[in-house]
């Protein structure tokens, strides 16, 4: 059966999973330490290390070679907070988790492994994903086989070494897949009303922190709002307390994936923008991101600004995963395959996956949809049911070698800084 005959055993399911993402860490960080040996492309991470542990400091080499492209944001972030207007289009999620970690560590042991920690956080996060995702398949679908060759499709993620590497990636799919997970069980039949508000609420909480390490998150806030809307539908045809405290549970949900973006953009104003002899010039807008304003000052991101005739390489190299994405989001959102309970949950992580990709061809970097893909669940469950169906199995096995393949590829260009990042 493809992926399941050669690791796994659904008896075992976490054992399986535990050991495969152990295999599959091995072979990327293998690659990674072949491909250090290749001279830099770019010398950023050499003056990185030396100039923020001295020159000859005892830095492992393979830690070396995850710190590339974005990665040296996050870490001159988690080393000395923000200090230049654009580094605030980094989430501060993963700089502030690990200086949290480093700070209850002995302050000798905690300055040589710094750069450890963050790389072992990133890998930690990536492992309870799968887990995560896991639990969330079975609660939603009650599948064995698809959890677990789900949950083994996101450890093969076309994301790769950035999922080992200091990128947010990794701890947005953790906080991602547990959020999702909170809300699915609320939405169950056994959960207690007060219950399944406290779980929309707790939802709401998690899916916030996960806007902190990636502001795509936001899109999340899109379940509270479907969730919401049947509330007030309900309560118009039968008004009662429960469906107050449902509404008032959505709504405050959403408020709090929001607060995930509003509270660093309210940092950053407070910041750059009291004085308004030397404010920047997007203190001045009627929504004050800082934001929206480096990722278009310093990286032209925009409405169409990347769809220019040098960037085709990069939408080519996008389209495999754009197109899984809209097909799978599209395809569930007309059949979510699964219980009444959870079909409203299945389409509307439907809708922001498909979001997602959307944005990913009119206004992001297109590229980085290989990497922001690894965080939504809807094309997991999708891939992995065409697996387990025998009519469309065999076609399905050429999306399994892509992702491992572009992971494979991508590895070894990434540890020597060579693009697509």
């Amino acid at each position: 059966m493809g992926l399941t005959s050669c690791f796994f055993y659904p008896s075992q399911p976490i054992k399986s999973l535990v050991v495969f993402f152990i295999v599959w860490k091995g072979f990327l960080l293998a690659v990674a330490a072949a491909a250090s040996l290749v001279p830099d492309y770019d010398t950023s991470t050499s003056l990185f290390f030396d100039g923020s542990y001295g020159v000859g400091a005892r830095v492992p080499a393979l830690v070396k070679a995850l710190t590339r492209w974005d990665a040296l944001y996050f870490m001159q972030s988690m080393r000395r907070g923000y200090v230049f207007e654009q580094e605030w289009a980094f989430g501060a999620g993963l700089p502030v988790l690990a200086r949290a970690v480093i700070t209850v560590m002995p302050r000798g042991v905690a300055l040589a492994l710094e750069p450890v920690v963050i790389v072992g956080l990133v890998h930690l996060s990536h492992l309870i994903a799968i887990l995560a995702l896991h639990r969330l398949t079975i609660v939603i679908y009650n599948d064995a086989k698809l959890a677990l060759v789900a949950s083994a499709l996101h450890v093969v993620s076309p994301a790769g070494l950035f999922l080992s590497a200091p990128y947010a990636e990794s701890p947005f799919a953790a906080f991602s897949f547990i959020g999702f997970l909170i809300f699915a069980i609320g939405q169950r039949k056994s959960c207690r009303r007060a219950g399944r508000a406290l779980a929309t609420v707790g939802a709401g909480l998690v899916l916030g922190l996960a806007t902190a390490f990636r502001s795509n998150g936001l899109a999340s806030g899109l379940l509270f709002a479907v969730e919401t809307i049947h509330c007030l539908v309900k309560s118009a045809r039968r008004p009662s307390l429960y469906s107050l405290l449902f509404i008032a549970a959505s709504v405050f949900g959403g408020v709090l994936v929001a607060l995930g973006s509003v509270i660093p953009q309210a940092a950053a104003w407070k910041r750059y923008c009291r004085d308004s002899q030397g404010s920047r010039p997007w203190c001045q807008r009627t929504i004050p991101s800082i934001y929206t304003f480096v990722q278009r000052e310093y990286w032209n991101v925009g409405f169409l600004r990347y769809w220019t005739l040098k960037q085709l390489p990069l939408f080519l190299l996008a389209s495999p995963m754009l197109f899984i994405l809209i097909s799978s989001g599209l395809a569930m959102c007309r059949n979510p395959s699964t219980g009444r309970y959870h079909r409203r949950l299945v389409r509307s992580l439907a809708a922001v996956q498909t979001l997602v990709a959307v944005l990913a061809i009119t206004n992001y970097h297109v590229q980085i949809i290989n990497r922001l893909s690894s965080g939504f669940p809807v094309w997991y469950w999708w891939v992995a049911g065409r697996i387990l169906d025998e009519r469309t199995r065999s076609r399905t096995r050429a999306v399994v070698l892509f992702m491992v393949l572009y992971a494979g590829i991508q590895g070894g260009l990434f540890a020597c800084f060579l693009p697509p990042a």
